[in-house]
């Protein structure tokens, strides 16, 4: 069950309650009687490593990648014998 974090409007006591997907969201606060407001925070996923792309999960995706490589290196690659066949003759 999740943890939400609440904070009142009136005398901004905030406190985390553990509820359900299903249950409403508190409105009044346990100290004074005020309105509550859920506070955000940031998400409780974190990833650590080397790196997560878009395309991790994806098959076909290496493929493409590999593929766009491969034609930048030919491309250059094809300069440089034209230019080694034109020095050699």
């Amino acid at each position: 069950m999740p943890t939400y974090a609440y904070a009142c409007t009136s005398c901004a006591h905030a406190f985390d309650a553990v509820q359900s997907f299903s249950d409403d969201a508190l409105t009044v606060c346990p100290e004074c009687a005020g309105a509550l407001r859920k506070q955000y925070g940031s998400i409780g996923v974190t990833f650590n490593g080397s790196g997560f792309y878009r395309t991790d999960s994806r098959s076909g995706a290496g493929a493409t990648s590999s593929t766009s490589a491969s034609s930048k290196s030919e491309s250059s690659t094809s300069a440089k014998p034209a230019a080694a066949t034109t020095s050699s003759s």
